[in-house]
């Protein structure tokens, strides 16, 4: 389903065309992460992550859309530190990025890079309330006196609409509700006033009927507290809905990157229009469509030599099976890795 972003909130009207030559937050440069698996020196390489590049500017989103298992969240990690990339480098406010990061350079970095995880239950953790949660960041990153962190949790409650403030402090986050424990997420990594947010699926554990509405406050934060967004999701109507600029990435690659109305509504790629096609259309009373594609995602420890669409590609030519293309400037602010546009 796609979504028409005008109709929906006057919030959306505020969205500002991309401009490449604005000072970008961060860039990411041929971006590569290799996972180890296997023991006894049987031992094989997970191609995670493979020559990604993108820039976010101030206060834009990038919506990153793909596949399970495409690499979507590595490279979100890998923005927070939580990996460190195998190749490749990461710019942050026009300063280079140390691949490995300790003590307080490290800490530093995250205060102002903070992460939202997808699962809103298992990334707060169950022996503490609601209060520790929001506390331990501003006690971490010193953002205020310590006998002023809980009026300041009660304030941050009350701004992201938990209330009674004074209830949902003392509670834990058993007691709250799927909405109401991605609120706290959200809440927790605002507290320290980042600069970059990575959305790892923030919406996709929560019911159809919220989502919209936490979609709509990490607009509001966009505009309000002039916070960029890695929005990491399967979904294209909820990455059309909230972002600037749309990379759809598939087994690791990206394969198309473009303004958000560009991609939606004027695919290049066949991996993206496969992606669109798949996508639930109410206006045709969700009935399927048939899709004319065969084969599976392909084995990530043993990608194929060329593109590692060719497989499951309707217009693939013998090229596409030795080569890889290489991500080729369309024209501005649009770039795609396909030889039929070549």
């Amino acid at each position: 389903m796609i979504i028409n972003r005008e109709k929906n909130n006057t919030l959306l009207n505020k969205k500002k065309t991309f401009d490449e030559n604005k000072v970008k937050v961060i860039e990411v440069r041929n971006l590569t992460k290799k996972f180890k698996i296997g023991t006894f020196g049987k031992t094989k390489e997970i191609h995670a992550v493979n020559n990604v590049s993108f820039k976010i500017g101030e206060e834009k989103v990038l919506g990153l859309v793909g596949e399970t298992g495409s690499g979507k969240s590595t490279i979100g990690r890998i923005l927070v530190k939580l990996y460190a990339p195998t190749d490749g480098e990461i710019f942050f406010n026009g300063s280079k990025v140390p691949s490995k990061m300790k003590g307080r350079s490290l800490l530093n970095y995250r205060k102002k890079v903070q992460m939202i995880f997808q699962d809103p239950f298992s990334s707060l953790n169950p022996n503490h309330t609601i209060g520790y949660h929001l506390m331990r960041p501003l006690k971490i990153h010193n953002i205020c006196e310590k006998n002023m962190a809980k009026e300041l949790s009660m304030k941050i409650l009350e701004n992201f609409g938990l209330l009674p403030a004074e209830e949902i402090f003392t509670k834990y986050p058993h007691e709250l509700s799927g909405g109401q424990r991605q609120r706290v997420g959200i809440a927790r990594a605002v507290t320290v006033s980042p600069q970059l947010i990575v959305a790892d699926e923030p919406t996709s554990m929560l019911d159809v009927s919220i989502r919209l509405e936490m979609m709509n406050l990490l607009l509001d934060l966009k505009e309000k507290q002039h916070i960029s967004f890695l929005f990491i999701t399967h979904d294209l109507a909820a990455a059309h809905y909230i972002s600037d600029q749309i990379a759809v990435i598939y087994a690791g690659y990206i394969m198309e990157r473009g303004p958000s109305d560009k991609i939606i509504n004027d695919p290049k790629h066949p991996y993206t229009k496969l992606l669109i096609k798949a996508a639930p259309k109410p206006e045709k009373g969700l009935i399927p469509t048939q899709i004319d594609v065969e084969g599976e995602v392909p084995d990530l420890t043993n990608l194929p030599k060329g593109c590692p669409f060719a497989p499951r590609c309707p217009s693939a030519m013998s090229k596409c099976e030795k080569e890889i293309p290489e991500m080729l400037d369309v024209e501005n602010d649009y770039s795609l890795r396909c030889f039929l546009y070549r």
